[in-house]
């Protein structure tokens, strides 16, 4: 479970923050808030099935890129995932340090199928997506269960034994973007 402490960081993601970066008019401003990705219920933000979509998408691919500080400075760093109970569950490598700065912290983190994606053509469904979740993250130590979910571990990262690192996000804020290839009119 995430901590219950608040966690407004001046990010305009916390419920004391009012009006911030992210709760402007075409912004999501709530746990059940996903934008870019069509009408919904307010501005900007769409339903729970949409919600569950975003979910659904980001199960399709393997690694994303964690976003968060450290030591005052941006970091952005690739992670393995997985979907568990309508919650993001991180995998990184401990000896980077990275997950040190995530504990107790709001993070981003965002997947895609740029890469991993047919060429675009119009009639594809699916197309080009991303998909971005932020809120509190905490370390955790999952069940083996959900630990088997990741599959095989690499065996070296940077050259050292790879020792894995738990980090459970409880999304706040879900986007989802997609880039459709429909012929023009």
């Amino acid at each position: 479970m995430p901590s219950p402490r608040p966690f407004d960081t001046g990010t305009g993601l916390g419920p004391a923050s009012g009006s911030g970066p992210l709760t402007g008019p075409h912004r999501g401003s709530g746990p059940d808030s996903v934008s870019g990705s069509g009408p919904g219920p307010g501005p900007g933000s769409s339903s729970a099935p949409e919600r569950r979509r975003a979910m659904e998408l980001l199960a399709r691919v393997r690694y994303g890129r964690l976003a968060t500080s450290m030591r005052a400075l941006p970091l952005l760093a690739v992670a393995r995932h997985q979907v568990v109970e309508g919650r993001v569950l991180l995998r990184m490598h401990r000896g980077l340090g990275y997950h040190e700065s995530c504990d107790g912290s709001v993070i981003a983190y965002g997947a895609d199928n740029f890469d991993s994606a047919p060429a675009p053509a119009p009639g594809n469904p699916d197309g080009l997506w991303s998909v971005h979740f932020t809120g509190p993250a905490e370390l955790t130590d999952p069940a083996p269960g959900e630990r088997a979910l990741f599959g095989a571990e690499p065996s070296r990262v940077n050259g050292e034994p790879f020792d894995p690192v738990y980090i459970r996000l409880e999304p706040h804020v879900v986007r989802m973007h997609t880039l459709g290839f429909g012929a023009s009119p």
